[in-house]
């Protein structure tokens, strides 16, 4: 493979090429030449108005259904909604069928994503079957090629949560937690608050995330160990994880892109494409996530892509499965929501570097003679996303015809390239 992008800025603080409009010529898989004009035969061309190059996205949270459910997504279909979305590496979570919670689980996430343009990361389960009873072989699967560990949407106890982080400590690993006390939620099936009483829908309180981020910050300084929230979505979790940070607790925090833009009211209408966990917050929880993603307090945007077929969510709201599609509207969500007061350069770094920071993966520079893991985009661009856009096998989004500024034109990696259609 032979690329070469026009008249490219570089979004990347480690290089020296950083915020500088260059040509880059790729070939077999790394950077072959960075300068001001490159003239070059046989190549790929890629040039476009306002072209972008940064380290390849990495997105922390998705749902790639396979085994198992691959009637929803499987990996082949995740990695195209992936590559669409500008990410060069996935982590995907471990509610599969059977659960991936072995060696032979990771492994064969591992051999279907092997040689692909998009790396698939699993995470291993913590609980045996997701039943929060037994915990798992987690130094096998470290071994095997888990990159952390998650029960997923599936709250962890106390002890459960407590024995993870032990078993993770020794190989400096980490715990994905999401924070919910789930005695508290009862099974609410979206935010409680003034819309859930107006729909006589049963809400859920801010309380019950609340309470499990307390508890999981207790339980990470008392074990030293690493921590990451997953779907951090109130005020009052983003000012308790901001505390602990202050007094050195080990711990990182990701939202997801639809938490960032969407409030409660929007499920009025009672789309079931916007039940999702966690549910939609208030104005003022979306108020102190942005607060929190510009001091650093949340680390990182997640797509929390979660493909849900056609008989999941054609039905009344009560009985509408959880989740929406994410990959292909994350950055354009993120961008559109953070521009007036994000630069670009650290929107990238929430989706490319920070993940990999939490995740304790190599950081690839932008340089001659580097490897090319590299996302395109362009950081202004207009669009309304429509169904012509999602590559996903699932169709479950509430944003077709929704306008967005920010979008990824394609990515670079393993020695191939991925352009998106417009």
């Amino acid at each position: 493979m032979k690329v070469l992008l026009k008249s490219a800025t570089i979004i990347d603080p480690n290089s020296a090429y950083h915020k500088q409009t260059k040509d880059i010529l790729i070939r077999k898989g790394k950077i072959e030449k960075i300068a001001n004009t490159i003239k070059a035969d046989k190549v790929r061309l890629v040039e476009s108005p306002n072209l972008h190059v940064s380290l390849g996205w990495l997105d922390l949270q998705a749902y790639f259904c396979d085994p198992g459910y691959e009637f929803k997504e499987d990996i082949n279909s995740g990695i195209e909604a992936a590559s669409f979305g500008g990410y060069t590496a996935v982590c995907v979570l471990p509610d599969t069928f059977p659960v991936t919670q072995s060696k032979s689980e990771i492994e064969y996430i591992l051999s279907k994503g092997k040689n692909k343009i998009v790396d698939v990361l699993p995470l291993g389960a913590i609980s045996q079957n997701l039943e929060g009873v037994k915990i798992t072989e987690i130094y096998d699967m470290h071994e095997a090629g888990a990159v952390a560990f998650s029960d997923g949407r599936k709250p962890l106890s106390a002890g459960m949560l407590e024995r993870s982080l032990l078993y993770v400590k020794p190989f400096h690993g980490i715990v994905f937690s999401h924070p919910e006390e789930s005695t508290l939620s009862k099974d609410g099936l979206m935010h409680e608050g003034a819309t859930s009483a107006s729909m006589g829908v049963k809400g859920a309180p801010s309380l019950a995330e609340e309470v499990a981020v307390l508890r999981d910050l207790h339980l990470t300084g008392y074990t030293g160990s690493r921590l990451h929230f997953i779907n951090i979505s109130t005020r009052k979790s983003v000012e308790f994880i901001r505390e602990a940070k202050s007094k050195g607790i080990e711990i990182t925090a990701s939202v997801n892109a639809y938490n960032l833009i969407l409030d409660e009211k929007a499920v009025a209408d009672f789309d079931t494409n916007l039940k999702v966990r966690p549910h939609l917050r208030s104005m003022d929880d979306i108020a102190a996530l942005h607060e929190g993603l510009r001091d650093g307090t949340i680390d990182t945007i997640t797509s929390s892509h979660n493909p849900q077929d056609e008989e999941s969510k054609k039905v009344e709201f009560d009985h509408a499965e959880f989740g929406m599609i994410g990959l292909e509207t994350c950055f354009g969500i993120a961008r559109t929501s953070t521009k007036k007061h994000f630069r670009i350069e650290k929107l990238i770094d929430k989706l490319a570097y920070q993940p990999r920071h939490i995740l304790k993966l190599p950081i690839e520079e932008i340089k001659n003679g580097g490897i090319a893991n590299l996302t395109i985009f362009d950081p202004d661009l207009e669009w309304t996303f429509t169904e012509k856009h999602i590559r996903s096998k699932s169709r479950n989004t509430p944003f077709i015809g929704h306008d967005f500024v920010g979008k990824a034109i394609g990515i670079i990696n393993n020695n191939k390239l991925y352009l998106a259609e417009n």
